[in-house]
């Protein structure tokens, strides 16, 4: 608990890691302070930071848990148990699309493994790896960070998106520069799907006019449903739709067009066999 609140600098943050209240890991603290008869945080309003004794109890707790980790670990791989929980943080397509399919087969073999998941922006996901609120996160665009360690998963396919009475609807595929001047449904540009697409556009001169812009698909989805404009998506976050032919999707041909999935976790971080595993399923 006091390496976790260390790390992330928030009791609240703390708290909600170890699903206990503010008022719990404060008083974990001060029974710390009282045990080493040392002041281990400065507290100030807007933030707090680690004494000089508090960094060193840090520096070795973090050994300490990391040796424990390591034993537990080991103990099970000896006894090839693969057990515990696995807390995954994702963003919401890929928790919402693909997850789904991996964690059935996943748990149908390893039924004694509880696997949390959290459906988070992209940059959420980042936080919770990096202050242990997750043990493993997955984001489209990986970017690389010197304290996570990234592992590529798979490409997923961007396709076009439209109402089914739409003009582009009755081609199978398009040009990019066959968007330009449409009513277009946008992502967020803070998303990494948003900016990879306005990318794509800028690069080959098409201007859109852009109707409408969501930071998730599912909204993104529900407008292009009632014909408010097009849009380009992942192809996983679509199947159901177009099975059902409320959405047409269209091929894009020419530029490049997928968006990289990859896992993130902690460097240093023990990996117990359950995470070894659900790593391995998700790269298999």
């Amino acid at each position: 608990m006091f390496c976790d609140l260390a790390e992330t600098g928030s009791f609240t943050k703390a708290a909600q890691i170890n699903g206990v209240t503010q008022s719990a890991v404060s008083q974990q603290v001060s029974s710390l302070e009282r045990i080493f008869k040392s002041l281990l945080i400065e507290r100030s309003k807007k933030n707090l930071r680690l004494t000089r004794e508090g960094q060193l109890l840090y520096d070795y707790s973090k050994q300490i848990i990391q040796i424990y980790e390591a034993l537990f670990a080991k103990l099970q791989e000896i006894k090839q148990v693969v057990s515990g929980t696995v807390r995954v943080s994702t963003i919401y397509s890929i928790g919402l699309h693909e997850l789904p399919s991996y964690l059935k087969k996943f748990l149908k073999t390893y039924p004694s493994v509880n696997v949390h998941v959290e459906y988070r922006r992209s940059n959420q996901v980042y936080e919770d790896v990096l202050s242990n609120a997750a043990d493993l996160g997955i984001v489209a665009y990986p970017a690389r960070h010197p304290r996570l360690e990234l592992v590529p998963l798979h490409k997923d396919d961007l396709v076009l998106i439209c109402h089914p009475e739409h003009p582009l609807a009755q081609r199978k595929a398009i040009q990019i520069k066959d968007l330009d001047g449409q009513n277009f449904i946008a992502f967020d540009r803070t998303i990494p799907t948003g900016k990879a697409i306005d990318r794509v556009l800028r690069q080959h001169r098409v201007r859109v006019v852009q109707a409408m812009e969501f930071d998730n698909v599912e909204t993104v989805k529900r407008a292009v449903e009632i014909n408010a404009g097009v849009a380009i998506v992942p192809r996983s976050t679509v199947v159901q739709e177009v099975a059902n032919r409320t959405l047409a999707q269209v091929e894009i041909r020419g530029p490049d067009l997928h968006r990289p999935i990859g896992l993130i976790y902690k460097k240093n971080k023990v990996l117990s066999p359950a995470i070894k595993q659900f790593i391995q399923f998700l790269k298999g």
